[in-house]
């Protein structure tokens, strides 16, 4: 039997087990991407997984796959591995220890630790996590090891996915997947393929650290550089032994995708689906918005939306940005007179041209100003760049010399 046929049946054979703690995740219709590309688009919604992931699936499989409850399970995780592994141990009763960079969501080490996990933080990426757990668990009587994607049996729980995709969607035509170690994507394309051959899966990584291409090429691991990423639930920088063959024997292409577009993307589906999606998440969904995958043609495209544990102060930052990028938000300098009343004829005109104000700020140093004059900063929402165009240049007409103001004050 090829090791393709086993994980197919080890798919199979691990799904009741996985059934019992991870929930099957609903599919849903993109309307936007299905009348612009003419063609069905589905969305799988993984963000909705229990643990915010799909990672709960493979550490579930592992653990199913003992044949006894370890003294303790330990793995080394950016956050969704780590949540899924001390989720699925407290379902078991058995003590989990994760490692994690330091540089994690705050919001995802303290769901780790929510569900009872000892972290340990240390300095240095994923990778260097994972090593420090492998050395543990072989340190330590009766741990066990649980690596986020480089395990067949992580690899199997993680294919369920594609088992219930094709129930789900009767027409599948292809699949598109983020991939950071690889278990989830050749997970879901030994599912799909071994029982429909001709449905294509699409792999997608973030730019700022994607080594499947050049690992892909030579043949073997080949680490890479990582640098910062929103996409941090898939910065790992270099593939597994097992998940680079079976991605290069499973998986028909690997796109690469930016740090725009996947922010596009995370705002994309919170504005038009309602839909809460991490960087690594929406890598997928970025690659279909900056058509990077052809998916013209009949037979619906699935877009695996793999996580939705977003750090709430990214997302914030991220909206901000978007807002300011389509004109809905003006961030403006100008100098008022320094006199009573001054400030509230400035504002007053705003108000008069529907601007809502956010913040207003003054700025008293390192700008260019008169004897009897003070600078303000202000924040104002609008309605589109049509209606901030409005704004500014009413204002400019009213005698203020209004400037977009941006980090550096103007000069």
């Amino acid at each position: 039997m090829t090791r393709g046929a086993a994980l197919a049946d080890r798919i199979e054979a691990v799904r009741p087990a996985v059934a019992e703690v991870a929930r099957e995740t609903p599919v849903l219709r993109s309307y936007v991407l299905s009348e612009r590309f003419d063609t069905d688009v589905v969305l799988k919604a993984e963000c909705l997984q229990r643990t915010g992931s799909f990672k709960v699936r493979g550490a579930t499989a592992k653990l199913a796959s003992l044949p006894e409850p370890p003294r303790a399970v330990v793995t080394g995780s950016a956050g969704n591995h780590a949540q899924a592994v001390a989720f699925a141990a407290r379902a078991r009763g058995v003590r989990c220890e994760v490692f994690m960079p330091r540089g994690a969501a705050v919001s995802k080490v303290a769901a780790v630790e929510e569900f009872g996990a000892g972290v340990k933080l240390i300095d240095g990426p994923v990778d260097d996590c994972l090593e420090r757990a492998g050395e543990l668990a072989d340190a330590a009587e009766g741990y066990v090891f649980a690596h986020p994607f480089d395990d067949p049996e992580v690899i199997a729980g993680q294919g369920t996915v594609g088992l219930e995709l094709l129930e789900q969607v009767s027409d599948l035509e292809r699949v598109v997947v983020p991939i950071g170690g690889g278990g989830l994507a050749s997970g879901i394309a030994i599912a799909v393929k071994s029982k429909r051959p001709g449905v294509q899966v699409i792999g997608v990584q973030a730019e700022a650290c994607a080594p499947f291409p050049e690992s892909l090429a030579a043949g073997e691991p080949r680490a890479v550089e990582p640098r910062p990423t929103i996409a941090d639930g898939i910065a790992l920088k270099r593939p597994g032994e097992l998940t680079l063959g079976l991605v290069g024997e499973w998986v028909d292409d690997v796109v690469l995708v930016g740090e725009d577009e996947i922010a596009g993307a995370i705002v994309f589906l919170l504005e038009k689906s309602k839909l809460l999606v991490e960087g690594a998440g929406a890598a997928g969904f970025a690659a279909l918005l900056s058509e990077r995958v052809d998916i013209t043609g009949p037979g619906t495209t699935a877009v695996l939306l793999s996580g939705g544990n977003i750090d709430a102060g990214l997302l914030a930052s991220l909206v901000r940005r978007t807002e300011t990028e389509r004109g809905r938000r003006l961030r403006l300098f100008s100098s008022v007179p320094d006199v009573p009343g001054g400030m509230v004829a400035f504002l007053r005109h705003i108000a008069e041209l529907d601007g809502n104000l956010v913040s207003v700020e003054h700025v008293r140093e390192g700008v260019p100003l008169g004897v009897q004059e003070t600078g303000v900063v202000v924040t104002v929402e609008t309605r589109g760049p049509e209606h901030a165009a409005t704004v500014i240049e009413a204002l400019s007409g009213a005698g203020y010399e209004v400037q977009l103001y941006s980090e550096a004050p103007p000069a």
